[in-house]
C-alpha cells in the first residue's frame, strides 16, 4: 500500500494549504506541491531540487505539478496560487 501521508513528499493528494504567488526572485516556497496558473503567460520557476530557473508558457487554468522553490520576477502568468 502507498505512503499516502502528508510526510511523504512523493505523496498524491489534495492541498492542505493554498496561498497567493507574488513573482519574486527571493520568495521561499518550500514545500509547495504544486501551482496554479489562472492567467496565462510565462511562468519561470525554481524547483527545490534544481538551481537553474526554467521559463513554461502555459494558458490559464494550468495546474503545474511541481515542487516549485521559487516563482521568479521575470513571470508573466497571473493568479498564480501555491498548493500545500
Amino acid at each position: 500500500m502507498p505512503d499516502f501521508t502528508p510526510s511523504n513528499p512523493t505523496a498524491l493528494f489534495s492541498a492542505r494549504r493554498v496561498a497567493a504567488v507574488t513573482p519574486s526572485d527571493s520568495t521561499d516556497l518550500t514545500g509547495c506541491r504544486a501551482l496554479w496558473v489562472g492567467g496565462a503567460g510565462v511562468v519561470s520557476l525554481k524547483c527545490v531540487d534544481d538551481s537553474a530557473a526554467v521559463s513554461l508558457t502555459v494558458p490559464a487554468g494550468t495546474l503545474l505539478p511541481v515542487f516549485a522553490k521559487n516563482v521568479m520576477a521575470a513571470t508573466s502568468a497571473t493568479l498564480i496560487v501555491a498548493l500545500y
